[in-house]
């Protein structure tokens, strides 16, 4: 009896596909991933010696906040630019047609006024009656 030695196949794992779906993953979660900068900006309020405070902050407001060099951010949301287009559409979108909202203006103290007076115009525009300025309070140690 002559017996033939068989061939032993090589047993090998084809890594190609496993490495275009990694790849695909990989840029799947590349692309669906938000990158956000969370940015703050640095203020210092102008001060006023009358004025009421306001305690209740639960209830939902539009917070925008205006840097001393023009820059602005709606509910902490740094906006792109520092014009009346930008803040109209980033007012509409964040109130959602609820002009009942009361708007609240932060202003640093070096804010050149013309940036106040845009947020008002574009709060004006879209309807907003209730718009707040906030200032901080004079420390009794300035009045003497």
């Amino acid at each position: 009896m002559n017996f033939r030695r068989q061939k032993i196949e090589e047993v090998s794992v084809n890594l190609t596909p496993l490495i275009d779906v990694v790849f695909l993953l990989l840029i799947f979660f590349m692309v669906s991933t938000t990158f956000t900068r969370e940015t703050q900006l640095k203020l210092e309020l102008p001060q006023a010696a009358s004025g009421q405070r306001v305690e209740d902050r639960s209830i939902q407001q539009l917070e925008l906040t205006i840097a001393a060099n023009g820059e602005m951010a709606l509910n902490d949301r740094t906006l792109m630019r520092s014009d009346l287009e930008t803040l109209t559409a980033a007012l509409q979108r964040e109130s959602g047609g609820d002009t009942l909202l009361p708007v609240i203006i932060t202003a640093d103290a070096q804010t050149p006024h013309q940036y106040v007076i845009i947020a008002m115009d574009a709060a004006g525009q879209l309807g907003f009656s209730r718009l707040r300025l906030t200032t901080s309070e004079i420390e009794a140690d300035a009045t003497q």
